[in-house]
C-alpha cells in the first residue's frame, strides 16, 4: 500500500524554495532531509496544502504566484521611523532589525536606506511580491 501525506502527517522531504528565476533560497537537497509536522505552523499552509495527497517516492514541482506563496509586497508596511525609536547601534542599509511591538512580541524590518534623522524600515516578508517555485520529493510518511 502506497502511503500518501495528510493534513497532519509528520513528512520527511528534501525541499527546495527559489524564485522563479531558478535562484535557490532554501534547499534540503544537498544535504539532510527535513522533517516536517504538518497542521502545526512549521510551513507555510499554503505550501503544506499542496503536499496533501502526494505520494511517498515521488517528486514535485510547483510555481506560486505571491498571493499563493509570502503574499503581495505591501506599501502600507513600509515606514520611516526616526532614529530616536530605533536601538542605539551602528545601522546599515540593506540590514535587518528586531523591534519590540508594544504587547512585549518581537517583529522584523529590513532597512532600506538610512540617515541621521530616521530610516526607511520594510516590515513585508522578503519574499513578499515573488513569485517562488517549491520543489519536494518526498521520502517518508508517519
Amino acid at each position: 500500500m502506497t502511503q500518501t501525506i495528510q493534513p497532519n502527517s509528520l513528512v520527511t522531504l528534501h525541499y527546495r524554495i527559489a524564485l522563479e528565476n531558478g535562484q535557490p533560497l532554501i534547499s534540503t537537497f544537498e544535504g539532510t532531509p527535513a522533517t516536517l509536522q504538518l497542521g502545526v505552523g512549521e510551513l507555510l499552509p499554503s505550501l503544506e496544502r499542496l503536499l496533501a495527497g502526494i505520494e511517498v517516492g515521488t517528486r514535485h514541482s510547483f510555481t506560486l504566484a505571491p498571493s499563493q506563496a509570502f503574499g503581495e509586497h505591501r506599501p502600507d508596511l513600509v515606514e520611516r521611523v526616526r532614529r530616536e525609536h530605533m536601538p542605539d547601534e551602528e545601522i546599515e542599509a540593506l540590514t535587518i532589525m528586531e523591534f519590540a511591538a508594544p504587547d512585549g512580541s518581537r517583529y522584523s524590518g529590513l532597512v532600506r536606506e538610512i540617515d541621521e534623522a530616521s530610516a526607511l524600515v520594510d516590515f513585508n516578508h522578503p519574499l513578499a511580491g515573488k513569485t517562488i517555485r517549491f520543489e519536494v520529493e518526498i521520502i517518508g510518511v508517519n
